[in-house]
């Protein structure tokens, strides 16, 4: 980056800094919930499908509220948003952490994390940092955020477990609460973009929300790209869930899959970088399909072979480095086609979809694995739609061209 572009960058530092310290933690806290399923399981007497049907519940009421919050920070601002969605996590911990069965995990990690996410997620991190940038920045500024929401995987997977296995679980989750802290001065700072002027909607996708809406669902390479973010969902939400437990399974120290979860966070930080730097030079569809691809062709490597400390420590490098890349890229292609007015709540509708799957990857693995005893099935079920996911998305970012723009560069 030339030192004036850096130079351009500095009244929005604030502004991106808060976003990223508020997506830090909100990310990085959910993604390491998994380390505390063993022992949560056992110790309140619940199952694993009960405690994954807690976290599938709330990756699907974060994807069904997304687009409802994109749409009120146009009309409210995002730090009200922001800033309702920090307390709503903090809360989601505590509720979590006083859980003695089945209804307390599912409001915590459920219901109320679920619709804080809506509200401090990748969406509204994404539109805050994206209008007080230029267009020429935008793409490596998204990646830099995406990239920070790993950041706190890194923190917390170690921290969690640590406090887990020092004192127990319920001490781990309240030392998760400690961390949510940190999100209110961070949603409030990032809320400073709401000084910003929102620029009005290119002409042909209209200025109010049903307009923008109904020119997106009769985009057809909007449609494509909303279907096959269902299978990143599915395959992310599958390993932060079962990868504990599967390690567990496999006679693994238990701290390795804390160790995993962080290097996962630590190799995010490159990958969603690179994606965004590769996003401004490169058709973001074509990348998309490739994350895809590579994400199941790697997951077929790992789960076809018995665990080993080294084994899982590059896997999770490998994933680590294509987990969130895929934000930057979407959230740029819909800013290139449909402008910024109503990027989240657009982002939110491909976002449904994404958070669809995620719901099939907790909750589907964890009753796969109780009905089968095994974790072999949604693997391959993963595997499979992964890989038909990526040749789809390829082939039509290929047959079509995708850059024809509708807003304005």
């Amino acid at each position: 980056m030339s030192s004036s572009r850096f130079e351009s960058l500095k009244p929005a530092m604030p502004i991106l800094i808060g976003a990223s310290l508020m997506l830090t933690f909100a990310m990085g806290l959910r993604q390491s919930l998994g380390i505390f399923m063993p022992d949560l399981t056992r110790g309140i007497g619940i199952s694993v499908s009960d405690f994954t049907l807690a976290i599938a519940v709330q990756n699907l009421l974060w994807g069904v509220l997304q687009p409802v919050a994109g749409a009120l920070s146009v009309r409210w601002g995002l730090r009200p948003l922001m800033l309702g969605g920090s307390v709503l996590y903090l809360v989601g911990m505590l509720m979590l952490a006083g859980a003695t069965g089945t209804t307390g995990v599912v409001l915590g990690a459920g219901i109320f994390i679920g619709a804080s996410m809506a509200c401090t997620g990748p969406a509204l991190a994404s539109a805050a940092v994206s209008r007080p940038v230029s267009a020429a920045m935008r793409s490596a500024v998204l990646g830099a955020v995406s990239a920070a929401g790993s950041l706190g995987a890194m923190l917390a997977a170690p921290v969690g477990q640590a406090l887990n296995q020092a004192y127990g679980w319920r001490v781990g989750v309240i030392g998760f609460a400690v961390l949510a802290l940190i999100m209110l001065p961070a949603a409030w700072v990032a809320g400073r973009v709401d000084r910003v002027p929102l620029p009005p909607s290119p002409g042909n996708v209209g200025d109010s929300a049903g307009a923008a809406l109904g020119t997106a669902i009769r985009h057809v390479p909007f449609v494509v790209l909303t279907v096959a973010f269902f299978v990143c969902g599915m395959q992310l939400i599958f390993l932060t869930t079962h990868l504990p437990s599967y390690l567990q399974i496999c006679g693994m120290d238990p701290m390795l899959s804390a160790q995993a979860l962080g290097v996962i966070g630590g190799f995010n930080v490159l990958g969603s970088l690179f994606f965004g730097w590769a996003g401004g030079r490169w058709n973001k569809l074509v990348l998309l399909g490739g994350i895809y691809l590579a994400r199941s062709l790697v997951l077929l490597w790992y789960f076809a072979l018995q665990p080993t400390p080294a084994g899982t420590l590059a896997f999770a490098a490998v994933m680590g480095f294509l987990w969130l890349g895929v934000g930057p890229l979407v959230t740029g292609w819909i800013i290139d086609v449909f402008g910024l007015r109503w990027q989240a709540m657009l982002g939110g509708v491909a976002f449904v979809s994404h958070q669809v799957g995620s719901f099939v990857g907790a909750y589907g693995g964890g009753l796969l694995y109780d009905l089968l005893g095994s974790y072999n099935t949604a693997v391959h079920v993963g595997v499979a739609t992964g890989l038909a996911a990526g040749i789809v998305q390829i082939g039509f970012a290929l047959h079509r061209s995708s850059h024809v723009r509708l807003a304005p560069s």
